[in-house]
Order: C-alpha cells, then structure tokens, then sequence
C-alpha cells in the first residue's frame, strides 16, 4: 500500500470513530451550592453569585456545573445536605447566608466558600479576616453589627416612643446574642425599653404580630437573621397588616411595603461570593484568599408606606435615604 493511502485510511477510520474515542474532554468542575433556604426564595442573591462567577470566566452548564442542595428553610438538614457534597467530591462547595459552619464542619480539604451577614471569626468560620487559614474563606456583609443602627433610626423617627420591639431568632444563637447584647447596649444609650419576641420559623409570624399590637410599641427592629431576610415580603405585609412602623436589613423589606431598611448590599455579597469560587476554580487557594467585607451600606425609605401609617418622615432622614420610594 502507499504511504499516501495509508494516511487517508488511518484518517478515515479516525473520523469515523465517536467523538468522545477521538478526543477525550476533561470533566467540568463542579460547584456543590449548599442552600438553607428554597431556590425561590434565594433567587436574588442566586442571581448575583451566578453574575460573580461569569465576570471570572465560568457559565454554569458551559465550563461549570452547579449541584444544588436546598434545606428548605430547616437548618438541621445542612449537615447532612453538606455531606452529600462532600461524598459528591464537588471541586469547591459554596455556603451562602449561614450555611458556612455546616460546610466548614463536613470537609477540611475541600475549598469552602462562605457568604455571611454574622463577623465570621466570632462564629469560628475562620481565625482571622486577613489570613483564614485551611480551607475556608468567604464574604461578609457584616449585618448583625449594624442591626443596633436601626433601632436608632426608629427612635429618630418616632423620638416619643420610649418602647420598641425587637424580633430575634434564638436559634441562631451565637449570632442572636451578640446582636441582642449590641442592641440592648444602645437602648439603653438611647433610654428606650424593649419587648423581645422570639420566632425561628414563618409559622411564628402572625402569632407573634397579633401579640405585638397589644402592648403599643413605638415600632418593630427586625434583626439580621438569615430566617427574617429571606422572608422580607411576608413579614412587610404583617407589619402592613399590623400598622406596625419598623426597619429590617434588607432591601427587599422596603420594595414590599416595609417601612425602612438598613443593612449592608446583600445581592453585592454573594457576587464577591461568586467571584471567590471562580477565583477557587482557577486554582487559588482559599486560605490566600482574605474574607472580603462588603462594606457599602444601604439605607431605603417608603414614603408610600409612612404615609399610610400616618407618620412623617423627618428630612434628616429623607436626606441620608441612598433611595425613597413614593
């Protein structure tokens, strides 16, 4: 046989073989999401960690895969959901809003990558912001530690008012008693008493709000908590419902119908949170990774909202507002 038909029947019997014998292509890497919450109700923030990742090069279903374990609003499935990751043997596991502890628990050699409102090195996520050391590293939008300002934001607003209610999850307890130890510090600054009400999940809600309205309180401070953040829509309708004037941590609290919120940009969290897992799939590690802090806070009013309570906003805070909606 000649050399010239030899070549172009070793390359005909190549090409008719499959794709995959002729070119074996390496496996995507694969993020494991580990939710606390539903996808519905983690769709914003989804979003943002998903617009991280793109702006390092990686577009889930084109160079990435992203397994999903979702707790349904049940933090005591976390461990187990972080497991089944873990046995999964997931390129990087990604804890966004208080599902980094179970994360950090299930695995020390796979790269975790927390999103938390909470200071982490308080919680025991890391051993120090600048150099976290392991595995694990992450975002903070440090909310838990200007929960206090919104007291003093309702105070300003309603200056008459000498007792206000506070919303706590004591389930999460290390972060709930610094908070509730930060916020108890600045009443007493302020000379106001609080009414604690406890509620860990939605079917709290409306029972609690019934008893809010019996001993008038000047207004409602909701704490930052990832049960309460999530649930923003529901709980602005109640205070709607309730007439009750109150501020939260989140946006999302204000475009439903809530009063004011005050807290750090969520939605700006978990896109660094995406970008550090993208970071992560290029090979860095997360231990030369410091935490990130997301430092911008946001401060939103709803004029709409004051006026059907019949409260006026004072100027002074209709001029630090970063937005008003009318």
């Amino acid at each position: 046989m000649r050399r010239r038909e030899f070549i172009r029947g070793v390359a005909g019997c190549a090409a008719a073989l499959p794709l995959g014998a002729r070119a074996q292509q390496p496996p995507l890497p694969v993020i494991g999401y580990l939710g606390r919450e539903t996808p519905e109700r983690f769709a914003t923030r989804l979003a943002a960690f998903r617009e991280g990742l793109r702006t390092t090069g990686f577009d889930e279903g084109r160079n990435v895969v992203i397994e999903f374990r979702w707790a349904d609003g049940q933090p005591d499935r976390l461990p187990a959901l972080a497991a089944d990751l873990v046995r999964r043997q997931v390129t990087v596991l990604a804890a966004p809003g208080g599902a980094g502890l179970a994360a950090k628990a299930a695995t020390t050699t796979i790269p975790v990558v927390f999103e938390t409102g909470v200071d982490p090195v308080e919680v025991g996520l890391v051993k120090s912001l600048s150099r976290p050391e392991g595995n694990v590293t992450g975002v903070t939008s440090l909310n838990v530690e200007l929960t206090p300002k919104g007291l003093e934001l309702l105070h300003e607003l309603i200056p008459r008012a000498k007792s206000f209610a506070v919303l706590a999850n004591p389930a999460d307890a290390v972060a709930t008693n610094k908070l509730m130890k930060d916020v108890k510090a600045s009443s007493r600054a302020l000379g106001l008493e609080l009414q604690i009400y406890n509620a860990n999940t939605e079917t709290d809600f409306d029972a609690l709000f019934a008893m809010l309205v019996q001993p008038r309180t000047g207004g409602l401070l909701i704490t930052a908590n990832p049960v309460f953040n999530t649930r923003a829509q529901q709980l602005a309708a109640l205070t709607l419902k309730y007439a009750v004037p109150a501020v939260h941590a989140v946006r999302e609290f204000v475009i439903a119908g809530g009063l004011m919120s005050y807290g750090g940009n969520i939605k700006e969290s978990h896109r660094q949170a995406g970008i550090y897992v993208g970071r992560i799939l290029k090979g860095e590690k997360p231990a030369n990774l410091p935490v990130q802090e997301v430092t911008k806070v946001e401060f939103y009013i709803n004029l709409k909202t004051a006026k059907a309570l019949g409260i006026s906003i004072p100027n002074t805070l209709i001029g630090r507002a970063d937005e008003v909606i009318e």
